[in-house]
């Protein structure tokens, strides 16, 4: 499917300047949390020791893993970006570009073309310039030029039409910033248990289609025909040939959502199952409302150029204060290409009628990958492989206009429709304040904002999150030649955030995710999240004979709750594991800040131990493994991060402490799992010890089910134990 797209445009790349190196694409090599660069992986299991030892010592020269730990691992003095001080691995990057921008060398997103500035297509600006251009008219489509001139009943219908057409009064905005939200429930068939929650919206449940014609869905031109031929590959038996709509059952339900311009929280995304059903559905969704809109532009050009000279007409006001509507932010390049393909299939209606793409290979050549890069010997689990398929890439943004029978990528970001970034894409361009650099004006009128993949921002940056929401649709501090007769009044009243949609989706539930649905969308229709609740936790996937003891500490707030479960820690459970006896013990960290805290106390404590993290250069991992695998380092500190990134299997375990529950509930079985390769005595004894508040309900019910969940928290008893692998 992708190869056919690429015969298709008229290749129109008008780039072809010599490739240099900048500063900061060295930077970002060294930033690559990636898996890309481990060709010489320590990962065969069958592996001697003494393997294992020559590797490292070869590898000690340094590698190019994340942003790293100096000397092997030992404590951050300088050089590295630590979070002790709040600052991230991606700062680095921040500060090189300010230092680019500030040079006027490179505002762009893949540096590698040495342009000044953010590329600008000169070329193809007036072909797509939304002020000069007039709608085509079609001879070929005669049913929807009948459509189009009789249409005004059934366009009045559209929801893209009904949405952006509403006019607001004051009293309905100024219930919206006071008013708690009335919230309903209902239960669809694919999707379970819904919440519907809104202001001014009374609540008419919207039911769940159980079949829908595609003719019925309101979808510009050329989707109805094209949409059907792009979804084929995800459409079973399970689909009968008879249902209209071509869409699988969960696409069905989720569009038909879209479709009312509702917020939309999907917590149940997953990549190797319905992730990319997903993102065809948003992409269609996304498509169709750019269509739309600058379909109602270029008609009312053609209008106001037919209009007798010195009317004055308010009837076309039909755009925004600046002209990118849709924001689609995905984690890595990959996901930015796949979209792009997406874009293409939906546009081209057949063999014969390819759209024009301008910069295509460009774009291929800095948003694909290569297939030999990628070691050839790595054991993954799947879940890993799905998610880093492709170009891992996480500073990425890129402009994409679309008109008629054309796209055009690489536009510059005012001229764009549609924006599709990684957050730290967009954080290096909004920058902080005070900096003299910095630009957030584009994101005054958006109109659909899609969050992709909000989990793995859990383990990039989350502060880059939500300093983008903090920056969406807020008046732009110049005009950009825009004409002020054509702006919608809600962009003029600074109302935009209130008609614009959201569509979040993760893996999983979480209390932050949670939040930036709930407090940053503001949308007049009001949202819609699914919160189906784990029946049977991760807990049930764990096959060695294993207790497990959950043990409850308290804390006052969610604030207090990180200094309770030092205190918890050190006081109550560390002691228990000091003991000699007590060898092989890993402690599994989510936060790196815990993580950072842990080891400056086992440093002052001197413990035997060693640690790894997301930092931690190759040398100083094989080492740490080695020492405790042999016994030598009695406690072993661990990231989530870091399992996030690399999935090592760690051998020796023989305890292991949870200092706090996983984000990932599949990673709790995982490491518990990991005990299946130490060798096991006739006396061995293993433990495993979960640390856990009431603030952690949904990490809890993650990993034991909702019912022990709703026992754990209310018993009077504060130590639970359960136990797996028992025959």
């Amino acid at each position: 499917q992708s190869d056919n797209s690429d015969k298709s445009s008229a290749e129109s790349d008008s780039e072809t300047e010599v490739e240099q190196v900048s500063v900061y694409h060295k930077l970002l090599a060294t930033l690559k949390t990636s898996p890309e660069s481990e060709s010489e992986e320590e990962e065969d299991e069958s592996e001697s020791e003494e393997a294992e030892e020559s590797e490292m010592e070869t590898d000690s020269e340094g590698s190019q893993e994340t942003g790293e730990e100096p000397d092997g691992g030992e404590e951050d003095k300088n050089g590295v970006p630590d979070r002790e001080e709040g600052v991230t691995a991606t700062d680095a990057a921040e500060q090189t570009l300010d230092q680019e921008q500030a040079d006027g060398t490179d505002a762009s997103c893949d540096p590698s073309h040495g342009v000044t500035e953010e590329f600008t297509d000169v070329k193809h600006e007036s072909e797509f310039s939304l002020e000069t251009n007039f709608m085509e008219e079609e001879s070929g489509d005669c049913n929807a030029d009948k459509r189009d001139s009789n249409s005004s009943q059934a366009f009045s219908e559209d929801p893209f039409k009904q949405h952006m057409d509403k006019e607001l009064e004051e009293k309905e905005v100024e219930k919206m910033s006071t008013l708690p939200k009335t919230s309903s429930q209902s239960k669809w068939p694919r999707l379970g248990q819904l919440t519907f929650s809104s202001i001014l919206e009374k609540h008419k449940t919207l039911k769940a289609d159980k079949e829908v014609d595609v003719r019925q869905l309101y979808l510009h031109k050329p989707l109805e025909s094209t949409w059907p031929k792009v979804n084929k590959q995800f459409l079973s038996s399970v689909n009968k040939p008879s249902d209209p709509s071509f869409f699988t059952p969960l696409q069905r339900e989720l569009f038909c959502i879209m479709n009312t311009y509702r917020d939309l929280f999907y917590p149940e995304r997953n990549a190797l199952t319905n992730g990319e059903e997903i993102r065809q559905a948003y992409c269609l969704h996304a498509l169709n409302h750019v269509l739309k809109a600058n379909a109602q532009v270029l008609s009312n050009n053609a209008k106001r150029r037919d209009q007798k000279p010195g009317t004055d007409n308010d009837d076309y006001r039909d755009q925004g204060l600046t002209r990118p509507k849709v924001l689609m932010i995905v984690p890595f390049r990959e996901c930015a290409l796949r979209i792009v393909h997406i874009f293409i299939n939906l546009l081209e209606v057949n063999e014969k009628r390819k759209i024009d793409v301008s910069n295509k290979k460009r774009f291929k050549g800095e948003f694909g990958s290569d297939p030999e890069e990628k070691p050839p010997n790595l054991k993954r689990p799947e879940d890993y492989e799905a998610v880093f398929a492709g170009n891992i890439d996480d500073h990425f943004r890129i402009g994409v206009a679309i008109l008629q029978k054309s796209m055009r990528l690489y536009a510059p970001f005012y001229s764009s429709d549609i924006i599709i970034a990684s957050p730290l894409g967009m954080r290096t361009v909004i920058g902080a304040e005070g900096e003299k650099k910095r630009d957030f004006d584009f994101l005054s009128s958006i109109e659909i904002l899609i969050i992709d993949q909000a989990d793995i921002y859990l383990m990039q940056n989350w502060e880059h999150v939500l300093h983008l929401m903090k920056h969406m649709n807020l008046l732009p501090l110049d005009s950009h030649g825009v004409d002020f007769s054509r702006v919608r009044m809600l962009n003029l009243n600074n109302w935009s955030k209130y008609y614009r949609q959201t569509l979040l989706f993760s893996a999983l539930q979480d209390p932050q995710i949670n939040s930036v649905f709930n407090k940053h969308c503001f949308n007049y229709m009001g949202q819609v999240a699914i919160r189906n609740v784990p029946l049977s936790g991760s807990i049930s996937h764990v096959v060695v004979q294993l207790p497990h003891v959950f043990r409850r500490l308290e804390a006052e707030n969610l604030t207090s709750v990180i200094d309770a479960r030092f205190q918890f820690f050190i006081d109550k459970v560390l002691p228990e594991y000091r003991d000699a006896i007590m060898s092989h013990t890993l402690i599994y960290v989510p936060s790196y800040f815990d993580y950072v805290r842990l080891r400056n106390y086992f440093k002052k404590e001197d413990l035997n131990f060693t640690h790894i993290c997301e930092y931690t250069k190759k040398a100083g991992i094989c080492r740490a493994r080695r020492f405790f695998l042999k016994g030598e380092k009695q406690f072993l500190l661990f990231t989530e991060r870091f399992h996030f990134y690399k999935r090592y299997i760690i051998k020796g375990i023989r305890n292991l402490i949870f200092y706090e529950l996983p984000t990932y509930s599949h990673f709790y079985s995982e490491i518990c799992n990991m005990m299946k390769t130490t060798d096991s005595g006739v006396d061995a004894t293993w433990t495993c010890t979960v640390l856990y508040s009431k603030y952690d309900a949904q990490k809890l019910a993650a990993v034991v089910g909702i019912d022990r969940t709703a026992q754990m928290l209310q018993s009077k008893k504060n130590v639970h134990l359960f136990v797996t692998g028992e025959n």
